[in-house]
């Protein structure tokens, strides 16, 4: 009987294999960073927009539809609805977080808009 390696990676295909995944996994969160940021800049301008305009920043109806959509798409991807959800309400305690800092550098004390 001839022993398994304990690290398969020995293997040089699988080692191979493994390398051509990780090259894409680490595209893949250059691609998300990159698209967070894109998505933050859009959120920030609405949120500066809302203050100019005098629109209240909480928009419960855009939320409600964020959250179904998002869903949506959650599910239309494979990927669990509680995961949606959690990735959203990271997404949005980062708006939040951004607005409360621009807020601030202007002297006001309420966040500018968190779904936009």
């Amino acid at each position: 009987m001839t022993e398994q390696p304990s690290d398969p990676t020995q293997d040089p295909s699988i080692r191979t294999e493994i390398l051509r995944l990780r090259g894409s996994i680490d595209n893949i969160d250059a691609s998300l960073m990159y698209l967070l940021a894109e998505r933050f800049k859009c959120t920030e301008r609405v949120g500066e927009l809302k203050a100019q305009g005098g629109v209240a920043p909480a928009d419960p109806l855009r939320e409600s539809q964020q959250i179904e959509r998002l869903g949506r798409i959650a599910a239309e991807a494979g990927l669990d609805q509680r995961f949606a959800e959690e990735f959203r309400s990271f997404i949005v305690s980062e708006v939040v977080r951004r607005h409360a800092a621009i807020a601030a550098e202007r002297g006001q004390d309420t966040v500018l808009d968190t779904f936009s």
